[in-house]
This record gives structure tokens, sequence and C-alpha cells, in this order.
């Protein structure tokens, strides 16, 4: 059994949930650990196991080159590699944490490797769907492999009705989490290639 001592990092990030709708943590992840899962992420990339990305789920997908341009890739965690379980534990972890302190109900995940090319985008959406809520919180990790200067574009924006527009620019190993039914978010044209893992934080799908 995990042990119940604070952890100051997921306080931090529960603060910021609760106060803001979003927290941005730039070392949740070990620069290692980033590496580990770039290179995968590319590995993945080279033998053609990307797929474009659609609109919608499962059940109405719909893909758009107006709306959104990146390449995905579903990691399966029963499939996974030794850095991409690291990854999963990780996440475990916190997401136990959230369960303990916050009383979330979270009981599933889904994660994805996502690579936009130069020039591609997406437009301004939210993190959930007509026919499935159970998304409760967005994570999105950088695994970009240098510095990310404000003229390479790529920034995810994060709306918020009354206030100035976040930007977020993606450098390397950052992490963002923010509220999936809360905040509409897009990410700006790119210049040169962007990589990431994002994924959701789900609650149990009630079907009706």
């Amino acid at each position: 059994m995990e042990d119940l001592q604070l952890n100051p990092q997921y306080e931090k990030i529960i603060d910021d949930l609760l106060n803001q709708q979003y927290s941005i943590v730039d070392d949740f992840f070990l620069m290692k650990e980033v590496e580990n899962l770039r290179s995968s992420l590319l590995d993945k990339y080279d033998e053609e196991d990307f797929k474009k990305a659609a609109i919608g789920n499962q059940f109405n997908e719909l893909i758009v080159k107006a709306i959104r341009g990146d390449f995905i890739f579903w990691i399966d965690e029963k499939l996974a590699n030794a850095k991409e379980l690291a990854f999963f534990e990780k996440i475990e972890h916190f997401t136990n944490y959230l369960n303990r302190t916050c009383f979330l109900g979270i009981q599933e995940r889904e994660f994805h490797y996502a690579l936009y090319p130069e020039g591609t985008f997406y437009k301004r959406h939210l993190d959930t769907f007509q026919n499935d809520d159970s998304r409760k919180l967005s994570l999105v990790c950088y695994l970009n492999d240098e510095d990310w200067l404000p003229e390479y574009g790529g920034e995810l924006v994060i709306y918020k009705d009354g206030e100035d527009d976040i930007k977020v620019y993606p450098l390397k190993g950052r992490m963002v989490v923010f509220e999936s039914q809360i905040l509409e978010h897009e990410v700006k044209p790119v210049k040169q290639e962007r990589l990431s893992i994002t994924g959701w934080l789900k609650t149990r799908k009630i079907n009706l």
C-alpha cells in the first residue's frame, strides 16, 4: 500500500486546479524519463505506427485538416514498453493521490503520443464529448528535444471567460494539467516539429 504522506508537488497541482482550473509543472518527470518517452515516440513514428488524428471519439471520428493536423499513436498499457511503463507508474501514483485526497473517483486513463509536423495546429476545442463526459483531467507532457523558443509557435492557449488567455510554450519536460470539461484550448500553428504525450484521467463511463 502506498504511503499517505503529503506530496508538495501534488498539493501544488491540486491548489492550482482548485484556484484556476489548470496547473503548469516543469519538473514532474525527470529529464531522462522525458528523453526515454521521446525516443519511444520517434521509434513508433519511424515505424509508421502513427495515424492522422481525428475529431471526436471512436463513435464519431472525422478527420478534418482545418481543425487539427497532428498525428497520434494510442498507447496500449498491456503492450507498453519499459519506458512507457515507467510513465504510467508515475501517473498511477499521482492518480491514487488525487483519489485519496480529492475523492475524484478516477478509475480509467487513456494516453497517446502526438506529433505536430511543421505548419499544423489544433483549433479551439473542449476535451469532452456529447456522448461521453468521463474525461475529468487533461494532461500534456512535452517531449521536444530542445528549449522551445517563442518563434517556434505551437503554444497551448487556454481560454478562461473574462480573463486574459493563458499561453503555455511546450518546453521540454513541461506538463500541463487542466479540467477537461471546463477549459477550452487550442494549439497554435507550429514552425517546427512538436512532440508530446497527451491523455486524460477519467471516471468510469455510465451507459444510459
